[in-house]
């Protein structure tokens, strides 16, 4: 596809996410820093993203918010760069993506809000209990290196980029499987290239809020 991609984003946000995928594709895109608090809720914003949230993208004339559904859709929109198997391969890929975007959200949320969930709640709850999720992700990240078997998706960017956040922050309990798995996407030059272009972004924004202080 031809058409330009604007990536609207704010350095230290789940903006991360969508910016790993992006440069994974290998795609050309302007970028669009969104400044909390007014900025980001402002009505010019809001016509692009309603919730007022970071990150976004505009494909053209069609928008997408929700990072899974960005992975989803730079994949699909993108097929030269092999980031989504074929069709009819896709069911541990779709399995995962929307596994991580509902039960592994709600649950890694949840627990650092201090809310766990007893016997009853957990049957309410889309994810059951915390522990039930990690152990699942456990289990698929010890029986495979990536979400797809032996292949890099997607997928592996958003269940990675969880990953690596939580054991950053404490939310995610460390396993062997986590550990090894995130040692492996920290090692992709897609990651490390995302991850400098961020972590520039964080210290202007930094240098520029000490100076005016």
């Amino acid at each position: 596809m031809s058409e330009q991609l604007v990536f609207y984003t704010n350095p230290m946000s789940r903006g991360q996410i969508a910016r790993w995928m992006l440069e994974e594709a290998g795609v050309e895109y302007e970028q669009v820093i969104v400044g909390y608090g007014e900025e980001m809720k402002s009505g010019e914003y809001r016509a692009i993203n309603p919730m007022g949230k970071v990150p976004s993208i505009k494909h053209g004339d069609k928008v997408v918010t929700e990072c899974a559904a960005i992975c989803a859709y730079i994949a699909d929109a993108f097929p030269d760069a092999g980031l989504a198997p074929e069709p009819q391969d896709r069911a541990d890929y779709y399995r995962w993506l929307f596994f991580t975007a509902g039960p592994v959200e709600s649950a890694v949320t949840n627990k650092a809000m201090g809310f766990e969930t007893d016997e009853e709640q957990s049957r309410t709850v889309g994810y059951g209990t915390y522990e039930t999720t990690i152990d699942n992700i456990d289990k698929l990240l010890t029986e495979h290196d990536y979400v797809c078997g032996d292949m890099f998706t997607a997928a592996d960017v958003y269940l990675g980029s969880q990953i690596d956040w939580g054991l950053q922050f404490g939310t995610i309990q460390p396993r062997d499987s986590f550990e090894a798995y995130v040692g492996r996407l920290r090692e992709r030059e897609a990651y490390k290239k995302s991850k400098q272009i961020d972590q520039a972004l964080i210290e202007e924004m930094q240098k520029e809020s000490a100076d005016a202080n």
